[in-house]
């Protein structure tokens, strides 16, 4: 089978490349970064640069695939509407427009648990649950739009995984934002860090993409995926800073002095146009108070899915590449 990856030059595009190529897989790699993209070539993978906001780039990409992982996103959580709609929203329908035409047998699409963000403790959350409208920001705004999009595409087969916090090793966003807050004021704790969270090795995301190409009972569903090890957070922060030999550094914050600040800081932000992220946002607020955990139940039973890595495994092999990492 060949698979077309979008994303691939990021941080889980890499690892899908590499999953899916340790199972013989021929893989079409597309991405932004010609320099990466080239470095996973080789006799299974061949890099074609391009961006999937252009339909006619993604459209031509997919002549001759069999399947497709549209992993490509805007992720972050801080920035203008309209980049996030045309990367989340519009380059999701190019996808899906592209995959009809060429009669994809699979679309596999990377959405975000972020849809579940909210100011209360969610355990076990399953994926009917998820909200029909959120604009806590607008990655989740976007992110609920493109799911609709999907949707609507009935004609194309598609899964939707919801992965939850990806970690390791090339990762730019979670490991590298938490060290960046602990190097200047340490790791900021509400409730002692009590609260019960879920997180994901990439590998084990990678493993769950594959399973969704493979499996027969996926098309037509939506997965969360997760470690299947919720934890509390000041759990994993200590086990991760021991594995760097780093100071185990807190400070402790009150809530709802920080929510006062990051809802201010959001209005200033929006009123002046900035688009440099405020250094706490409601999003990151609710992260670091409340509990959630997702139900990965469904993915076990219909997919198979069982992780093959371990959060201290996970952690282990981040800390034997850092800083490189």
């Amino acid at each position: 089978m060949k698979v077309l990856v979008t994303g691939a030059t990021g941080f889980l595009g890499k690892y899908i490349v590499e999953e899916l190529t340790a199972h013989q897989y021929q893989v079409v790699a597309f991405g932004r970064n010609e320099r990466i993209g080239r470095t996973l070539e080789n006799d299974q993978v061949r890099f074609v640069q391009g961006d999937f906001v252009s339909y006619p780039e993604i459209e031509q990409a997919l002549a001759g695939v069999d399947a497709v992982v549209h992993a490509g996103a805007l992720s972050t959580v801080w920035g203008k509407w309209e980049d996030f709609y045309q990367t989340n929203v519009v380059g999701t329908e190019n996808v899906l427009k592209a995959c009809r035409k060429h009669a994809i047998q699979k679309l596999v699409f990377i959405s975000s648990p972020s849809i579940y963000a909210a100011a209360k403790d969610q355990l076990s959350i399953e994926e009917t649950e998820a909200p029909t409208k959120n604009d806590l920001n607008f990655y989740i705004k976007s992110k609920i739009l493109a799911e609709n999009k999907i949707k609507q595409y009935r004609d194309v087969p598609s899964v939707v995984l919801r992965p939850r916090g990806l970690f390791g090793v090339g990762d730019t966003s979670i490991i590298p934002r938490l060290l960046r807050v602990h190097q200047k004021i340490g790791m900021p704790l509400f409730n002692g860090g009590q609260q019960l969270v879920d997180v994901t090795c990439v590998e084990n995301v990678a493993l769950a993409i594959r399973l969704s190409l493979e499996s027969p009972l996926a098309t037509g569903q939506t997965y969360n995926i997760t470690n299947d090890e919720p934890q509390p957070f000041k759990q994993i922060l200590d086990e991760l800073l021991q594995e760097l030999q780093l100071e185990q550094k807190y400070i402790s914050l009150p809530y709802p002095v920080m929510y006062g600040i990051s809802a201010s800081l959001e209005k200033l932000y929006q009123t002046l146009r900035i688009t440099k992220e405020p250094i706490f946002t409601k999003y990151t607020l609710y992260l670091l108070r409340y509990s959630q955990t997702l139900s990965i139940e469904r993915a076990k039973r219909e997919l198979g899915y069982r992780p093959k890595m371990t959060i201290s495994e996970g952690i282990k092999k981040y800390a034997a590449n850092y800083p490189e990492s």
